[in-house]
């Protein structure tokens, strides 16, 4: 690299510095002889005089046999000052980065940094590298919102590289790992909401895009929202994530959320284990107990007598537990009398004076026995009578439908449940559609 200007400088400040810039980043792009000639003249870097001037008593600090970076550093404000071209500021940005690693100086880096890519100077090829290393910097130096502008600079240009993880695998990063790391420089400044939103905006953009939202940014939304107590975010993110990715595993994690992130009764619990049972995600014995307490072998025997037998056939559920085995025989014992008074208890609810705790004690029965169009026909009644409690009923009604295979009018219905039951409809919701979906 020369200096080119209209006074005469010495060959040795010229060859110093490309050595001062060699230091700086290996492969610096220079352009090829054939592109220079032709390019002509516009092709030659252009110095100012007055940073020349500037330029070599900095110079000389770095490359004399005993350097002397601190005299360097100091010297840096007049340099900075005296630039006026884009070359003078590529050429002072490379040399104070040099001059900032050769003293561990970060601040100074950095600078060095964002003075080569103000320049407009830097390669295409290394701008990505560039702002990477400008990212790395500014996080360490505890300048989050500089971190954060380096990788929106990585990610536009469209950077990749190879890191090692903690495994000790390697793998490339990229734009949909860098955008997961801004995040991540909002949640350790313990800016979660803004954090949150910089993913919900990326996420939302990608579907909007029509294309598949990254299963690690939902992952990575709900992990940190469960694992720092945000139990309105992890009830979000762990339906989010249960829409984008259906399994077993994330439709455990998002009922165990509903199950743990709320202080709820026992009707709401076995609503929210009904579903469990309906997507197979019971991960232990305990679970199958609390569907027993639930559920209540005197209330519903039927119900409770499948439970069990359900989780003695996973295997989850212990065969010389008292309770279950005390449960088990109250089931048996009443499951007989309560079935054969199922018409008794329809044409009671069906009376014109019926009155809501028939009516409910009707829904509630046939639904235990899968018995869903009359549920619905019960359920229905009771939501015009006084005294209901709309959200139970809306919830249930919307089960016996779906459970009926009119998954629109169960969605509909559980759009319809507010309160501290609205969670549970809303899981009931995302699993009917995806019954709609073939899911």
């Amino acid at each position: 690299m020369k200096f080119h200007s209209s006074s005469k400088r010495s060959s040795s400040l010229a060859l110093a510095f490309a050595l001062a810039a060699g230091t700086v980043f290996t492969g610096v792009a220079l352009e090829s002889p054939a592109h220079a000639q032709k390019q002509g003249k516009a092709a030659k870097a252009d110095y100012s005089k007055g940073f020349i001037a500037a330029y070599k008593p900095v110079n000389e600090n770095v490359t004399s046999e005993t350097p002397d970076y601190a005299a360097a550093a100091a010297a840096a404000p007049a340099l900075v000052a005296a630039v006026e071209t884009a070359d003078d500021r590529h050429a002072a940005g490379s040399i104070l980065y040099s001059i900032g690693a050769k003293s561990e100086n970060d601040r100074l880096m950095v600078q060095g940094l964002d003075l080569m890519l103000a320049s407009g100077k830097v390669g295409p090829e290394q701008v990505g590298q560039f702002h990477w290393s400008s990212y790395q910097l500014n996080q360490r130096l505890g300048d989050m919102a500089a971190a954060r502008r380096g990788l929106e600079g990585a990610i536009a240009a469209n950077y990749t590289l190879d890191a090692q993880l903690t495994d000790g695998s390697t793998r490339t990063l990229g734009a949909d790992d860098m955008h997961r790391m801004i995040a991540d420089l909002y949640f350790e400044a313990g800016d979660y909401p803004t954090g949150f939103a910089y993913l919900d905006e990326q996420m939302n953009a990608r579907k909007a895009a029509g294309q598949p939202v990254p299963e690690a940014w939902v992952k990575h939304a709900f992990v940190t929202a469960y694992n720092n107590d945000l139990p309105e975010q992890a009830r979000e993110y762990s339906i989010r994530y249960v829409e984008e990715y259906p399994n077993k595993t994330t439709w455990g994690d998002a009922i165990a959320v509903a199950l743990n992130g709320n202080r709820y009764e026992y009707p709401e619990i076995l609503d929210i284990l009904r579903l469990s049972r309906r997507t197979d995600t019971f991960r232990d014995g305990s679970m199958y107990t609390e569907y027993i307490e639930a559920a209540d072998p005197r209330k519903f025997p039927g119900e409770v007598l499948a439970v069990i037998d359900e989780g003695y056939a996973s295997g989850m559920l212990d065969r010389t537990d008292p309770y279950v085995i005390e449960s088990r025989a109250e089931a048996e014992r009443r499951i007989e009398t309560d079935k054969n008074d199922l018409p008794e208890l329809a044409a009671d609810a069906r009376a014109g004076n019926a009155s809501l705790v028939t009516v409910m004690a009707a829904g509630d029965t046939f639904l235990s026995y899968d018995r869903a169009a009359e549920a619905e026909e019960f359920y229905t009644k009771a939501l015009a009578m006084p005294g209901v409690n709309t959200p139970l009923v809306l919830t249930r009604l919307g089960i016996a439908q779906l459970d009926q295979g009119k998954r629109a009018e169960a969605e509909a219905t559980f759009e319809k449940v507010q309160g501290p039951r609205e969670p549970i409809a809303d899981l009931w919701a995302v699993y009917s559609t995806q019954q709609n979906a073939g899911g």
